[in-house]
């Protein structure tokens, strides 16, 4: 590569969003030179969740390789369809990996950032810590990861006819009475596919994440409860 800009370095900084009700997990936010370069550029976007990070190191949403590849880095709580999102080519060439072609189709108008050109063993030593780094979550976090593993593993909503949707932390909604809304915990949603066919049915649990008793106990309750019977007789039908 010719002219190329000087070396940046990429910080991962987890971060619960503002606004959360798109996905009340953390998102995994790029900072180039220890500034949101992004956030200049795409205000409302945010980065990836960190859900997205749990898989083999190839899937992660910042990883590259010798193929360019292009990566909507940060969105908004809606879907880029909405209201646009801000897009970069990733590739590595040689010892440096390459964001370029950027694209913001939330805002043509404003610039986007320039080419960054970054060390690759650094860049991929980053990625690796940020996908392992715990230091972040609260109680909610760690419940909300350990059970979704846990049941994942089970196979027990497949043996129902079931597939796990997703389990979320459930968190204090801002500015809303107490009375109004339910205790802080972890969601856990599933769903049933009609031998019939059709939409099928979808059902939850909520559970609500103490504060005195250890993140891990409360996780094997939880787990307990759900694997004691048919989930579709001791969870909720929700709407679809």
């Amino acid at each position: 590569m010719t002219d190329q800009p000087p070396l940046s370095t990429l910080t991962l900084q987890h971060r619960i969003p503002g606004n959360w009700a798109a996905d009340p997990w953390a998102e995994v936010r790029p900072l180039v030179d220890g500034a949101d370069i992004l956030g200049e550029v795409h205000p409302a976007g945010l980065a990836p969740s960190c859900r997205h990070w749990r898989g083999p190191a190839e899937s992660w949403p910042l990883a590259v390789s010798d193929e360019p590849r292009r990566v909507m880095i940060t969105e908004p709580d809606c879907t880029a369809g909405c209201c646009g999102a801000l897009y970069v080519t990733m590739r590595r060439e040689g010892d440096v990996v390459i964001w370029d072609s950027w694209e913001n189709t939330s805002d043509n108008t404003h610039p986007v950032p320039p080419v960054m050109c970054f060390d690759a063993a650094r860049y991929e030593a980053e990625l690796v810590r940020a996908a392992t780094d715990r230091s972040w979550e609260g109680p909610l976090d760690t419940a909300a990861r350990l059970l979704e593993q846990t049941l994942t593993d089970s196979g027990w909503f497949e043996q129902w006819g079931c597939f796990l949707t997703g389990v979320w932390p459930r968190r204090a909604e801002p500015d809303v009475p107490e009375e109004l809304t339910s205790p802080e915990g972890v969601d856990v949603v599933f769903h049933h596919v009609h031998e019939s066919g059709g939409r099928g049915t979808s059902y939850g649990y909520e559970l609500c994440v103490t504060r005195d008793e250890p993140v891990e106990e409360q996780v094997r309750r939880f787990a307990a409860h759900v694997l004691a019977d048919d989930p579709r007789n001791t969870a909720e039908p929700r709407e679809c």
